[in-house]
């Protein structure tokens, strides 16, 4: 039966309010629709009154939240709902859970009926039955919820999504609870791509790429943005959502920011910071003004926001043939009692490998920036006719050069190619901690960690499997610019693309134990055909914990030259108390101290009798000593090509003592048995930055 109109009555009390939902027919009776209970949350039943009033008076019969079956899909291991989940039924109709975890069934044709559901969800899994199937059968029953439980694989924990329109809609329409403000529609937005935020004058300032709109295939591309307030200053706990309050326009549509009428293309921002100026707070940013044709820059230049406008405004250009300006991610570091902006090369590159004194004269000019690069010192990149910065003995020299760019993994990857680097003479040598397979990192965000007292890399695998561009991987190194090694992945988007993934440190908790970050889920660059509904083309929220175990990634084991003139083994501490001028090879790596989960690993000590060597030991040479590092006392059929034995060496002349990973070495005497297991060392690079230290 159709009806003329709905209304919305509130019963109850704010404590316990109940929503009632009635229609009138057209004879003018009335007849009651449903009633919801809004779990005493005043939030939730504004958002509810808001969407049956947005649906009232457009000839539409609004079903009521007891009209619906609902679906809560949780992860077996928090109990949290999972949004993302993909519900389908045997004739191939879908539903997808939304930020809650909640599908919201009301198709006619299910209620009553038991109701097979196949469940799917990149990342997660649900046991499969005898016939393969992965899915569930429930009694679809109007007012009723199943609770369906799946398990994580992924390391990472999908939240929510932050963009897009009916974020929470099917919780509404079946009476949960909702953390936003604005829980179906906001700013009119259908769709976002990549977003920068950085904290401004006491708020988070977010701005994103190409948005779409609702009236029309196309939207803006003029970079749309929007604040929030910060979490214990009004703003909503990162776990539960961030509430945006868009720039818009007229309509009440997200508006440009960078308004540039005589763009031939989308306007994109990258590399957003503040200054300080005059004793007040500015905010700027790199744009560049695209061209549709080549998708490369036509305009670079630097931009500084206008607050009484909303918008930004144009303060220089840079020249095209000049990579060297603000991009991706810039943070702050203390090197050597200066200050600096570190940030990522213009070429889609994930490490911070350019950096700039952070005053206006510097950041204008493209001669104030330095590369760590192996070009050198002035030169550009070539792809033929590279430059490359090697010492006498031939090693390539990695080291900051003033105006001389850094380069992106795909030009590393040319240089290796064409002949100019050798494969071990890399940089960054990402690669798969459980294959050993090399990870081509296109794009990401590097950030000091108090927690894990290291510099982390969030970063997505080009030309990964089972996605191109979709697979998410964790990293650590003990300096900003490296040694990058060895990497895990932490989520999955099963043949979706997920690029252009940033860290929000201002969101991390429990002293940096909990991080945060966000991507954009689209199906670009990905091939696939079955267009995820309303996800499409959104940020989604990913939290991170670093205790996790499977994140204890071995990190360099250095040898040094003490200060008697004796080698010595040591790892990033030993190396920052004592110094990283004396450094002289990294011979393998291994699982540092600290909070080390994996009960198959033993501690490594180290020991010195009087003058002589020093000595690596599985026993403690004195009560309570601490261990060195921890290594695998053996390894089993399935471990990594990248766990090697360590041989003890003799010098046959002098007695001396070394360790080693090459089995075959005719230099000395090597023990007949590994003194224990540790993983090699893919790089012949000895490149640091040990002077780099977080403000924070």
């Amino acid at each position: 039966m159709f009806y003329d109109s709905w209304q919305v009555r509130v019963i109850g009390t704010l404590e316990d309010p109940l929503i009632s939902i009635f229609s009138r027919h057209r004879n003018g009776g009335e007849e009651v629709g449903g009633l919801v209970r809004a779990c005493g949350l005043r939030i939730n039943l504004l958002a509810f009154i808001l969407l049956m009033l947005s649906l009232c008076g457009t000839g539409r019969t609004v079903a009521a939240p007891r009209d619906y079956f609902s679906i809560l899909v949780e992860d077996s291991g928090t109990g949290r709902g999972v949004p993302l989940v993909e519900l389908r039924t045997v004739n191939n109709v879908r539903y997808y859970t939304d930020s809650n975890g909640i599908a919201a069934i009301d198709d006619p044709a299910f209620m009553g009926q038991k109701i097979y559901f196949h469940i799917s969800s990149p990342g997660y899994t649900f046991p499969k039955d005898g016939f393969g199937y992965s899915g569930v059968a429930l009694d679809v029953e109007a007012g009723h919820q199943a609770v369906v439980k799946v398990g994580r694989d992924n390391i990472a924990e999908r939240l929510y999504r932050m963009t897009g329109a009916g974020i929470y809609s099917d919780s509404i329409l079946t009476g949960h609870s909702v953390p936003l403000a604005h829980p179906v529609l906001d700013g009119q937005v259908f769709g976002q791509d990549t977003v920068m935020v950085t904290p401004y004058r006491g708020k988070l300032y977010w701005f994103f790429g190409d948005t779409d709109r609702p009236s029309y295939p196309l939207g803006i591309f003029g970079t749309s943005g929007a604040t929030s307030l910060l979490p214990g200053q009004g703003g909503l706990d990162p776990s539960n959502g961030v509430d945006l309050t868009y720039w818009v326009d007229s309509d009440g549509f997200s508006r440009a920011t960078i308004p540039i009428p005589s763009s031939p293309g989308p306007v994109w921002v990258g590399g957003l910071f503040t200054m300080q100026d005059k004793g007040a707070e500015h905010l700027f940013t790199h744009f560049a003004e695209i061209d549709r044709n080549t998708q490369g820059p036509a305009v670079s230049g630097l931009a500084e926001f206008n607050d009484s406008k909303g918008v930004f405004e144009q303060v220089c250009t840079y020249p095209l043939d000049n990579p060297l300006h603000p991009e991706g991610e810039p943070f702050r570091v203390v090197n050597d009692g200066r200050t600096w902006f570190y940030c990522e090369p213009q070429e889609m590159g994930a490490f911070p490998l350019v950096r700039v004194l952070p005053d206006l004269a510097h950041v204008v000019d493209p001669t104030s920036y330095e590369g760590f690069t192996c070009l050198a010192p002035g030169t550009r990149y070539s792809k033929t006719n590279a430059q490359i910065d090697r010492s006498p003995d031939g090693s390539v020299v990695w080291a900051w050069k003033k105006n001389t760019p850094a380069l992106g993994e795909d030009q590393i990857n040319d240089l290796v190619t064409g002949g100019k680097l050798k494969q071990t003479e890399i940089l960054d040598q990402l690669r798969d901690v459980l294959t050993d397979k090399p990870v081509l990192s296109h794009g990401g965000s590097v950030f000091w960690n108090s927690y894990r007292k290291r510099w982390i890399l969030i970063t997505t695998e080009a030309y990964g499997s089972p996605s191109f561009l979709g697979e998410e991987w964790y990293s650590e190194a003990d300096t900003p610019v490296g040694p990058w090694t060895y990497a895990r992945r932490i989520a999955t988007h099963g043949g979706y693309t997920f690029y252009n993934p940033t860290q929000l440190p201002f969101f991390d908790q429990d002293g940096g134990r909990t991080i945060y970050f966000q991507g954009t889920y689209t199906d670009t660059y990905s091939g696939v055909k079955d267009i995820t509904p309303r996800y499409n083309y959104n940020q989604l929220m990913y939290r991170l914990s670093l205790s996790d175990p499977r994140l204890d990634l071995p990190e360099p084991v250095y040898i040094c030259r003490s200060q008697d003139n004796r080698l010595q083994y040591g790892m990033r501490s030993e190396v920052v108390r004592d110094g990283a001028a004396q450094i002289s090879a990294i011979p393998f790596y291994a699982v540092p101290p600290g909070d080390v989960h994996e009960d198959s690993l033993i501690p490594i000590y180290e020991s010195a009798a009087g003058n002589g060597p020093v000595r690596l030991s599985t026993t403690p040479s004195t009560t309570g000593a601490t261990p060195l590092f921890y290594a695998m006392p053996s390894v089993s059929g399935n471990a990594s090509p990248a766990v090697v034995p360590l041989y003890e060496y003799k010098d046959t002349a002098g007695g001396a003592d070394w360790y080693s990973t090459d089995s075959s070495s005719s230099h000395g005497t090597r023990s007949v048995l590994p003194l224990c297991f540790v993983w090699k060392n893919p790089s012949s690079v000895l490149a640091f930055d040990f002077g780099a230290r977080s403000p924070m």
